[in-house]
């Protein structure tokens, strides 16, 4: 362990990467940067900077990459009109290889040998994250705690965290949340305790971003979105950032309780997993974007799309984005899009995104 000298952490400043930037310090010792994203989590992230400092952390990188994340990651999957096994959306999966190319540019910058994540040995995301850095720079070594480490139970951790003066938030000594979440401008995911029966109906109290399809207004709302080559960029006549016009159509699509999805879906790494979803933005940018593609895009084109996306929405899914494969595809995707013109109008009502006009001043291939 002794080869390792410095390591780029990506933190959150939670229970879990805080005891690991402690572990990486005593079992490497070696010096540790910490990298926090802010990616639209809605978090407050300056206090994971101050709980850097308390460890005596130098460098510290606290990166807001929502505009980024929205436009060359979020976009360019939508273009493909995404979505695996039938309904998810990919909220989680599209956010790691973003992470993971900022872990290894934040490496090239400090000069450190290794990368650490904290994700667990069970799910998805040491894969996304992991194939992602090697894809990138093949020779960075990754340090991987939750497969190394002994601290294989909450109380476990809980006892490293209070031997080493790592700060405990009161939820966690009560048991922890009551789901594992993870949340973007994209999405936010619950998993784990209560939705660990999938006979068992998610609790209303859980959802987030969304009110309930029968607690949404009783009148409907209409919506403009204007394309340009396959991205929405302007709503209802107003010109808007790729990152504000994700976190807008979020507003809207929540506000009518639209984008909630309860999946069990198969992962990567052989097992099945049930998730619930909450993706209104997305949820009303699938349909638009449809709806402009179907007045816009050549039959066999839009064919040959359609045979195409769950193998685009996999090589996502199981964190090959970075693959050529992937680059291959996202080619001939974007070069299809040329013609993606126009714009679109949908009703938004209790749950439902409902499709009304679709026109191209352009790139109509209606007559």
């Amino acid at each position: 362990m002794s080869n390792i000298n410095k390591v780029v952490l990506a933190y959150s400043g939670g229970l879990d990467t805080s005891v690991i930037l402690k572990w990486l310090q005593d079992t490497y010792h070696c010096e540790v940067v910490t990298f926090t994203a802010d990616i639209g989590q809605g978090e407050e992230l300056e206090p994971a900077r101050e709980k850097a400092q308390k460890f005596g952390i130098k460098e510290i990188y606290i990166d807001d990459l929502r505009e980024e994340f929205v436009r060359d990651f979020v976009f360019p999957m939508f273009r493909a009109n995404t979505v695996y096994e039938g309904e998810y959306l990919l909220g989680t999966s599209i956010a790691r290889p973003l992470i993971a190319k900022r872990l290894i540019e934040i490496a090239r910058e400090t000069g450190a040998d290794a990368i650490s994540h904290g994700a667990t040995g069970k799910g998805n995301d040491q894969v996304r994250f992991e194939l992602g850095a090697y894809a990138l720079n093949p020779d960075i070594k990754i340090i991987a705690p939750w497969r190394e480490w002994d601290l294989l139970s909450r109380e476990k951790l809980l006892a490293y965290a209070e031997r080493h003066g790592i700060p405990v938030e009161m939820k966690h000594k009560q048991g922890g949340s009551p789901y594992s979440m993870d949340a973007n401008l994209l999405h936010i995911s619950y998993e784990g305790r209560h939705l660990e029966d999938p006979a068992a109906e998610a609790e209303e109290d859980m959802w987030r971003w969304t009110v309930s399809p029968e607690k949404a207004p009783d009148q409907a709302e209409y919506l403009d979105i204007e394309y340009q080559n396959g991205d929405p960029v302007a709503l209802n006549g107003k010109k808007l950032s790729a990152a504000a016009m994700l976190a807008e159509l979020n507003r809207l699509g929540g506000k009518h309780g639209i984008g909630r999805l309860d999946l069990v879906e198969n992962r990567y790494v052989g097992m099945k997993s049930r998730g619930c979803y909450e993706t209104p933005g997305g949820t009303i940018m699938l349909k638009a974007h449809r709806a402009i593609e179907s007045l816009t895009l050549d039959r066999e084109v839009a064919h040959l799309k359609d045979d195409l996306m769950p193998r685009y929405a996999s090589l996502i899914y199981n964190g090959y984005w970075w693959a050529p494969e992937r680059r291959a595809l996202q080619v001939l995707i974007d070069h299809t899009q040329s013609h993606v013109n126009g714009y679109v109008r949908v009703k938004l009502y209790k749950g439902n995104v409902i499709v009304v006009g679709r026109d191209s001043k352009t790139d109509s291939l209606f007559d």
